[in-house]
């Protein structure tokens, strides 16, 4: 029932969307072929709803709101319909209104702009999304899941701004297989992913508040104003909101011109992904409600190397061509591995409880014969 709960909004939305695509179309075809597009979407996603639970449960309930009110209007129309259009419009030198009209009426011409776009789409995307991996695995932490591995690169997380390092040498060395055309705007667009990651991330960090010092906003306006305390908690809910909205676009680039393989209707490929986009925030919703990263404590760090996956296909994309099945499926297992590893260590932990609390048992009862 919890579940059905999560995800009615979506469903009905769903529905709405795909009779709208049917009747407009008249066609049964293309309502198959968006659902095929939510299904590529939600696969490619996956690991970015488990990220995003993890900060949503640390934003306030005002934010919250925003992140699944407005922050779903972004992800759908901004990211998945008004971004694409607006890349082409900046990397193909046309207008905005142009574009909009290739879009509509010469999908091929669109599409080979869009195809043009990759180097400076994935150049940002990869190294955005590989800053997130590499601060993630050289952190510290007490829960680890590849032990020996993540172990040795926590170590490695030591060195001050390896992360950075990294990510500008993979740059460097990005730019030295592309076409020589391509090489300044693989730089750029990798250097702003960068900048954009430490922008970013910096905020939410200054922002960041203890869970000792989180406020109850509704009451502290309800006893005449806004204290420091809730100001921060505000600017800590925008950096957070900035941050996720950031890491959509990162996820939606991939989906968004691997789409054109698979249908060459804007319309078509816009309701698809935006019914994936609407899914990815259902889940959001479910496993911060049910709690699932505390249940299974590995499923973050399966979304984690997922996303690691993720920035490297990005980055090899820039040469070879990678099916998003591929890339789909690689961050689907890295969850479902990361599923299984969860379950099996809770059955381990209680087994081993059971175990103690009949030793302690045993050695009570033994107490009482000796006395």
């Amino acid at each position: 029932m919890q579940t059905l709960k999560a995800f009615r909004g979506s469903l009905a939305v769903s529905v709405i969307v795909l009779v709208l695509v049917g009747v407009l179309s008249g066609s049964i075809a293309l309502v198959a072929t968006a659902l095929v597009l939510a299904i590529l979407e939600v696969t490619l996603s996956f690991d970015n709803a488990v990220v995003n639970a993890k900060y949503l449960k640390k934003m306030t309930p005002l934010w919250q709101k925003l992140f699944l009110t407005v922050g779903i209007l972004i992800a759908v129309f901004g990211m998945r319909l008004v971004f694409p259009i607006l890349i082409v419009a900046l990397t193909a030198d046309l207008g905005f209104t142009e574009v909009i009209d290739l879009a509509l009426n010469d999908v091929d011409t669109y599409a080979e702009e869009l195809e043009g776009a990759k180097p400076a789409i994935y150049s940002f995307g990869g190294v955005f999304l590989l800053m997130i991996f590499l601060d993630w695995i050289f952190e510290e932490r007490d829960i680890k899941w590849l032990r020996p591995l993540e172990a040795a690169l926590s170590k490695l997380g030591r060195l001050d701004q390896l992360s950075v390092v990294i990510a500008a040498v993979l740059i460097l060395l990005a730019s030295r297989v592309v076409d020589e055309a391509e090489v300044n705007t693989v730089l750029f667009s990798g250097f702003i992913g960068l900048v954009t990651y430490l922008v970013v991330s910096g905020l939410d960090s200054f922002f960041d508040t203890d869970d000792d010092e989180e406020v109850d906003e509704e009451h502290v306006v309800r006893r005449g104003g806004v204290g420091p305390a809730v100001a921060t908690a505000g600017k800590a809910g925008f950096s957070t909101f900035l941050y996720l909205e950031v890491l959509d676009a990162s996820f939606s680039f991939d989906g968004v011109i691997g789409a054109f393989a698979i249908s060459t209707n804007v319309l078509v490929i816009a309701a698809g992904l935006g019914i994936g986009a609407l899914f990815v925030r259902s889940m959001t919703v479910y496993l911060v409600r049910q709690g699932t990263l505390a249940e299974y404590r590995y499923l973050e760090h399966g979304a984690h190397w997922a996303i690691g996956a993720l920035a490297i296909i990005l980055i090899i994309e820039l040469e070879f061509h990678i099916s998003e099945f591929v890339t789909g499926l690689l961050g689907l297992g890295f969850i479902l591995a990361a599923y299984v590893s969860s379950i099996v260590a809770n059955k381990r932990d209680a087994r081993e409880l059971l175990e103690n609390r009949g030793a302690d048992h045993g050695e009570g009862i033994d107490e009482h014969s000796r006395v």
